[in-house]
């Protein structure tokens, strides 16, 4: 079950929800004469989920959700730390009625420290563990990364296993546990390789888009082409080097040292302004067309509409198309039980009724709880 809020929370119950996990979204009670529609139903990250709309200042609405917890095996919860301990629903209360529940809280700093109770997005969380100090060019400002980092790799991705592993570990304990998944401590783990780069030599902590993978180096960045386009270009090992020089006949008539050898960092400057004048010699479709089914790593830079006709991407199915919305297909893909979009995003409440009746509840209570406002059913 997922208590309703916003970003890198609702985005790991999808992820669930695409394994297969049967997931019930708490929604916030439906405002009397609100009419949902269209934007609900094209809210993708809510998809494959059911919705029952309870108003949790309501005296009897806390009381729904635990009756909901004792039947479940995961709680997911992003809340400010203390909110859900406020309205009657942390871990202890839910796990008095449910041993084996995993109680998974998302924040961006975490259920402790100085900065636990003051408010944050993805720009905030990364700036702090330097991801965002290195993000950008030499001498140009840190560039947020939209909110991938933060909120979903370093925040949604670290939850759901948190959350994988404590239900994994409940098979043979009995016991659930709570799953304390901070934006900041998963984003400082996905700086990992940076360090231990340094501690090696091979990266300079000090310096932004200076280094191999940060813009620095003449094989690894983005450069624009004759049309305006831009092609993305990856080719770090020598190998790979070598055949991109060879079948973009850059420097040609020049020695094979001159040519295909990578030269250290003084080089770089000046060999990525040679490389930005070669790929402006040719529109970007021409250089896919070239080099995008070969080693040389070097692959067409696409907007939302051009990934739809990529080969690659339209032979894999990677992008699908439910009820009119094109979205990203589940992954990962697992060859004895395939994961699927299950159903379409509900509108707040729609199975309000059908989840009630599996909490037990009689009609007739699940009408009056309706009448008292407890519980609001989407309008039909």
């Amino acid at each position: 079950m997922e208590l309703a809020g916003l970003g890198p929370a609702p985005f790991a119950a999808m992820l669930l929800a695409d394994l297969g996990a049967d997931v019930i979204r708490v929604d916030r009670a439906v405002p009397a004469g609100l009419q949902l529609g269209t934007g609900e139903r094209a809210d993708i990250v809510n998809r494959g989920k059911r919705s029952i709309a309870i108003d949790l200042k309501n005296p009897l609405g806390p009381d729904l959700v635990l009756g909901l917890a004792a039947n479940a095996d995961v709680l997911i919860e992003g809340f400010r730390p203390g909110v859900a301990e406020r309205l009657g629903l942390g871990p202890e209360e839910c796990r008095a009625r449910n041993p084996r529940l995993v109680y998974a809280r998302m924040t961006g700093w975490g259920q402790q420290g100085p900065l636990a109770s003051v408010a944050g997005h993805d720009i905030d969380y990364i700036a702090l563990t330097g991801a965002l100090w290195a993000t950008g060019r030499a001498d140009e400002a840190p560039v947020a990364p939209l909110n991938l980092l933060g909120d979903y790799a370093g925040g949604s991705m670290f939850l759901v296993m948190g959350v994988l592993a404590a239900l994994l570990e409940a098979r043979s304990s009995g016991l659930g546990q709570v799953v304390d998944a901070a934006m900041v401590d998963g984003t400082a783990v996905l700086t990992t390789m940076f360090t231990a780069m340094a501690g090696q030599g091979a990266w300079d902590l000090t310096s932004r888009g200076t280094n191999h993978l940060d813009t620095g180096a003449p094989w690894y960045d983005t450069f624009v082409c004759a049309d305006g386009k831009w092609v993305a270009v990856g080719a770090i090992e020598g190998q790979f080097y070598a055949e991109l020089v060879r079948l973009t006949d850059f420097r040609a008539g020049q020695s094979d040292a001159d040519r295909f050898v990578q030269p250290g960092r003084d080089a770089w400057p000046a060999l990525k302004a040679e490389w930005a004048a070669h790929w402006r010699t040719r529109d970007r479709d021409d250089w896919a067309a070239l080099l995008g089914g070969t080693d040389a790593c070097v692959q067409p830079v696409l907007d939302w509409a051009e990934r739809e006709q990529h080969p690659h991407l339209r032979a894999r199915k990677t992008l699908v198309e439910v009820d009119g919305i094109s979205q990203a297909a589940p992954a990962p893909r697992l060859s004895r039980t395939p994961l699927g979009i299950h159903r379409p995003p509900p509108l707040r409440g729609e199975q309000t009724r059908e989840i009630a009746g599996e909490l037990g509840l009689s009609d007739e209570t699940v009408q009056e709880l309706l009448a008292c406002g407890a519980l609001s059913q989407s309008p039909e």
